[in-house]
């Protein structure tokens, strides 16, 4: 029998951050400032913190992760929309970036605007190869999550990412562990569709 329990980890909002816009919000030169190491491997929380603003409104002190990326990205949750004035802000798989929402970024040093890069990260589980193979799951895979509990419920449309970098891990925002009751640590079943 293949295995079907996984780790759920909440996302809080955040954002990744290119060379340029480091030097653009924090002054030239500067590096990010490594505090906490994320259980995907060679992914980190940073001391920096950046204001997201939309048309409407702005988020302050969202936390920046590292390291660098090619190209700036900035997750929110679904409802944070509003406080921002962004309705219809997509929901999307990191780094498919193409015709998302335009945000200004504000740090120390400057501020940045973007004509794309906002989304609602689209739940996901990252998975190493041995850890898919065990699951009998494949790269962009669809799968349905099942969560217990007395606000139990099943997530739909749960993408599969296999790579060896990765570290089996399943990737909820806190919108989601919120409405089901669950935080960090909980486990979840993995439903693979027939």
């Amino acid at each position: 029998m293949p295995e079907t329990k996984v780790l759920i980890n909440l996302s809080n909002h955040h954002i990744h951050l290119c060379a340029a816009d480091v030097d653009a919000l924090f002054g030239p030169g500067h590096k990010l400032t490594r505090t906490k190491d994320l259980m995907q491997p060679g992914q980190f929380a940073c001391d920096e913190t950046v204001t997201v603003k939309g048309p409407k409104g702005a988020i302050a002190k969202v936390r920046v992760l590292g390291p660098e990326r090619k190209e700036t990205q900035c997750e929110i949750l679904s409802s944070e929309t509003f406080k921002l004035g962004v309705p219809d802000c997509p929901t999307r798989e990191s780094s498919k970036l193409d015709g998302s929402t335009s945000f200004e970024i504000e740090g120390p040093a400057g501020s940045v605007m973007k004509s794309q890069g906002l989304i609602i990260a689209k739940r996901h589980i990252h998975f190493d190869p041995a850890s898919a193979a065990r699951f009998g799951v494949k790269d962009n895979e669809i799968v349905d999550l099942k969560v217990p509990g007395e606000r139990g419920a099943v997530f739909l449309n749960v993408i599969c990412r296999v790579n060896a970098a990765y570290a089996l891990e399943c990737h909820l925002d806190f919108d989601e562990g919120n409405a089901v009751g669950i935080g960090n640590g909980a486990m979840g079943e993995v439903v693979r569709r027939a």
